[in-house]
């Protein structure tokens, strides 16, 4: 009796709290009927459900990854659209925030990162099944941020624009050789081949990405110019033209990218071209980041996944022995990709329920909306860093960007 009194007393103190300082336009409804208004509203944008008792103590400290593993184990539900079900998470866990005295969650933890530790981490999050990235992704099967030139292109028009700005970013010629690590179904490197005649190498440590990339080269009658390999970066031997890393690095660690880009650096042509495309924090120190959903995205998404800063990419880096000599920043596009992704997942999602199972589609949910809203916050950020090797003379170094737009983006010559 006494507790079940301390936690009515707590709720009643939270839900004045939130109603303001947070002013959310949320109806919190408990298992028993009663509603409770957590701002002044005449209609509530989200209706938060509460399932069962043992929920109340997430809520209580509302943390990204309470919420986020409450919705993922059915003792909460939210009805309203998804976009405005994600602001009302942020504001619930800024609330948190506040009163923790800015306390914030880790984004990762250091990690060996051993050849295992990784195959197991990428196989964990890529090989859900085919089918299922089928459903919401572009045809192409594209998983990484689109470039939108325009910004109203469908999602396969900007997946292949940002294919072409990549390989045109790093001067890929008729028959130059070009590794791209973490190939995924193979787009790229399909691409390379088609459009701009190069002879290609596609690694990756998903078993089903590599299914469906060779099959996908075998029915383009490609074989004798891309080669698709179950196989990680530090076991690749050979020298390339080109090499691309395309939404891969966010797997490394962060201590472990001056080894990672030492090895981009063995593996490329002295007069060659490298990009790295990824993920980043927006924390200068490396360490907490606003979007506090660590433990969530590290339990159900990405095991071991560490974003660096962009300060951190650039100096280990040079650490690595190369030279940056094209940064951009994408973090508009990625929003835009991902609202893409989240839209195309609700649109679908009853197959996709039927095809993973409910608590697979919540997870996939809850990710995809909030890293949308992520990137429209700068909670997260994206750059593509071109690079070669350093200590280089400056005649090899390119005048301007303007080659990289004398051609139309996404042309297909």
């Amino acid at each position: 009796m006494f507790f079940k009194q301390a936690l009515e007393k707590q709720l009643d103190n939270w839900i004045a709290d939130l109603r303001e300082n947070a002013n959310l336009p949320v109806s919190l409804r408990l298992w028993n009927g009663t509603e409770y208004p957590l701002g002044h509203f005449d209609k509530p944008a989200v209706t938060l459900t509460v399932r069962e008792a043992s929920a109340l103590p997430l809520l209580l400290t509302p943390s990204l990854d309470n919420l986020g593993e409450a919705y993922v184990q059915g003792k909460i539900d939210f009805e309203g659209r998804l976009t405005d079900i994600i602001k009302v998470g942020y504001g619930f866990s800024a609330t948190a925030t506040r009163r923790a005295g800015g306390a914030l969650y880790k984004v990762a933890q250091h990690f060996a990162h051993t050849k295992q530790d990784d195959k197991e981490s990428i196989q964990y999050h890529y090989d859900v099944s085919n089918d299922f990235y089928q459903l919401w992704l572009d045809p192409n099967m594209v998983y990484s941020c689109a470039y939108f030139e325009h910004g109203d292109e469908d999602l396969a028009t900007a997946q292949l624009k940002k294919i072409d700005h990549i390989l045109t970013k790093i001067r890929l010629q008729p028959n130059q050789t070009l590794l791209d690590i973490g190939c995924g179904w193979g787009a790229l490197v399909l691409r390379a081949a088609q459009k701009f005649g190069a002879r290609c190498v596609g690694i990756t440590l998903s078993q089903n990405q590599f299914d469906l990339a060779t099959e996908r080269v075998r029915a383009a009658g490609l074989s004798d110019r891309v080669e698709i390999r179950l196989q990680d970066y530090r076991d690749t031997a050979g020298t390339f033209d080109r090499i691309t890393s395309v939404g891969m690095f966010e797997h490394v660690g962060k201590d472990n990218l001056p080894g990672y880009f030492r090895r981009i650096r063995e593996l490329l042509a002295d007069d060659g071209y490298a990009m790295n495309h990824g993920i980043t924090s927006p924390d200068p120190d490396n360490g907490a980041t606003p979007m506090d959903g660590a433990e969530f995205m590290d339990r159900y998404v990405f095991p071991q996944g560490e974003l660096p800063h962009i300060g951190l990419v650039l100096r280990t880096m040079q650490q690595g022995g190369l030279e940056a000599f094209d940064v951009e920043l994408l973090r508009r596009h990625y929003a835009q990709t991902l609202h893409h992704w989240a839209e195309n997942f609700e649109a679908r999602g009853d197959t996709i329920r039927s095809l993973v199972g409910e608590k697979k589609y919540r997870i996939w949910r809850v990710y995809l909306a909030g890293c949308a809203h992520a990137f429209e916050t700068e909670k997260m950020a994206i750059y593509q860093v071109a690079c070669h090797k350093a200590g280089l003379p400056a005649s090899t170094l390119p005048w301007s960007r303007r080659y990289i737009y004398d051609q139309p983006i996404g042309s297909k010559d």
